[in-house]
């Protein structure tokens, strides 16, 4: 099968390299064009790990010098391989790559867990109550675990799903007693958690570094942590309240009280002991990290002096290192933390590709033909939609941010009037809540979805509904919220 797989990305490359060169385009970009769809269509079929795709893709297109220089001549030896290694001197890929260190030092110090079980004490004694609390559980975590997986499906799901066998509630007897209510909360908050934080998700920090390279400006210059969560509190909070709310209305649970669910959180409380030294240390670098991140670069509260959030984070790791939260052998050993950066690095240069060879001016000025004589905000709107929904074709966040977001942008700046900031921001803000609409749309989805918990159709019909209540909440503040918060902060 992944042979198949295989086969099929190769003959993108070939069908693409055959098909006539539409005006305006050069045969380089049409070649480049071809690899590009067939690694999109890698990431998206998974023939080889995803990082090994971006690599291959890259080596190739780098060995055929297939990108020209930075100022449109063509490319040599030394420009090929400038080009191909520019995503690993990029600072959010090394943004990324901290922050999975940050999410190994709530594991090891054993914080994720105890806050968890701490709310689960506090709120767990009613269905409603411990729906807020596995809620609360993701919404603590999420500004410092870009990986939605490691947060919701590595630190949440591992106490939660304790909790439905208590009282006899199993995929195939009861489901509907607390297990599936308490899965579908789960999978729908770190939805909305994901958007609310530049820092908790992934693709998020990928999607400001390609709005930066569509403005070409220093993407931290252009949408900042603070500006980011400026922008997103409204939509999120008022998602995050009626996430728990309207499950526990339209799929409540059949049991409503639960009692042992406090007495079981502190005796796991007790087995963990006194909260830790180390676990005091991890929270004080969080809070350190997130002081900085959202302060750090106003000069005018910093006497003069700004810090990048990059740059916030390799200190922060310095100090766990130091502190012994982690060592430098957990560093090095940490396999998914180095695939993910050279996962990201290559998608960044072959995002950075098509606007090199010409490909996103192009096509941008055909989508901006076809849109000509509508506003500004109906553009915007209508891209924003357009982006949202084609999530139902990709199982990966960060293949749908890498395929699309460039393109998006580009017809964006062929339109007169549109702020590409503000533009940019309205798309990649969308990105965590879209991950609601399918069994396979976030890297937790098919955690909860194989449980059993949630019958197929239910899934399927809860993605749906709830990805357009959370697409109508977020677009009324996009539309109407994001232009005034971008100037705020």
């Amino acid at each position: 099968m992944k042979l198949f797989k295989g086969f099929l990305s190769i003959l993108v490359v070939l069908a693409v390299w055959n098909m006539p060169v539409p005006e305006g385009l050069t045969v380089d970009a049409m070649r480049y064009l071809g690899i590009f769809l067939a690694v999109v269509l890698a990431l998206i079929l998974e023939p080889l790990p995803n990082s090994a795709v971006g690599l291959i893709g890259v080596a190739l297109a780098a060995a055929l010098r297939l990108v020209p220089l930075a100022d449109g001549k063509p490319a040599n030896a030394a420009g090929a391989l400038n080009w191909a290694l520019s995503g690993f001197i990029d600072s959010t890929v090394w943004l990324i790559f901290v922050a999975y260190m940050f999410a190994m030092g709530y594991e090891k110090t054993g914080l994720g867990k105890r806050i968890a079980l701490i709310l689960m004490k506090k709120l767990g004694g009613g269905a409603l109550g411990l729906g807020y609390a596995t809620a609360l559980s993701d919404l603590v975590l999420a500004p410092f675990i870009p990986s939605n997986t490691a947060r919701s499906a590595g630190s949440v799901y591992p106490v939660v799903k304790n909790i439905p066998p208590m009282y006899g509630s199993f995929p195939d007897n009861e489901p509907r007693k607390i297990g599936a209510y308490l899965m579908w909360i789960c999978i729908a908050v770190t939805s909305v958690t994901s958007s609310m934080f530049f820092t908790g998700l992934a693709p998020n920090l990928l999607a400001r570094t390609l709005v930066g390279n569509a403005m070409k400006a220093d993407p931290a210059s252009v949408i900042s942590w603070g500006q980011w969560f400026v922008c997103m509190l409204p939509a999120g909070v008022i998602l995050f309240i009626l996430v728990p709310l309207i499950t526990y209305v339209i799929y409540p649970p059949t049991q409503k009280l639960f009692p042992e669910t406090p007495k079981w959180a502190e005796a796991e409380l007790e087995k963990l002991g006194p909260t830790s030294g180390k676990e005091w240390l991890m929270a004080l670098m969080a809070v350190i990290a997130l002081l900085l991140w959202i302060f750090g670069d106003k000069a005018w509260l910093m006497g003069g002096y700004t810090i990048n959030a990059t740059l916030v984070a390799i200190c922060v790791l310095c100090l766990m290192i130091v502190f012994q939260i982690v060592s430098w052998d957990d560093v090095v050993s940490n396999k998914g933390a180095w695939n993910t950066l050279v996962w990201f690095a290559t998608l960044v240069a072959m995002a950075s590709g098509l606007a090199r060879v010409g490909f996103l001016k192009w096509l941008g000025a055909v989508f901006a033909a076809k849109l000509e004589g509508q506003t500004v905000v109906i553009v915007i709107f209508g891209l924003l939609a357009l982006f949202y929904f084609a999530h139902y074709f990709f199982a990966s966040l960060t293949a749908h941010t890498t395929a699309l977001l460039p393109v998006l942008m580009a017809t964006g700046a062929a339109i007169p009037g549109v702020d590409l900031r503000l533009l940019g921001m309205v798309l990649a803000g969308s990105l965590g809540i879209m991950g609601i609409l399918t069994p396979y749309g976030t890297g937790p989805s098919p955690v909860y979805y194989n449980t059993g918990y949630i019958g197929k159709k239910t899934f399927w019909a809860f993605g749906t509904l709830y990805g357009v209540i959370f697409f109508a909440v977020y677009a009324v503040f996009a539309m109407y919220w994001f232009p005034k918060a971008l100037t705020l902060i």
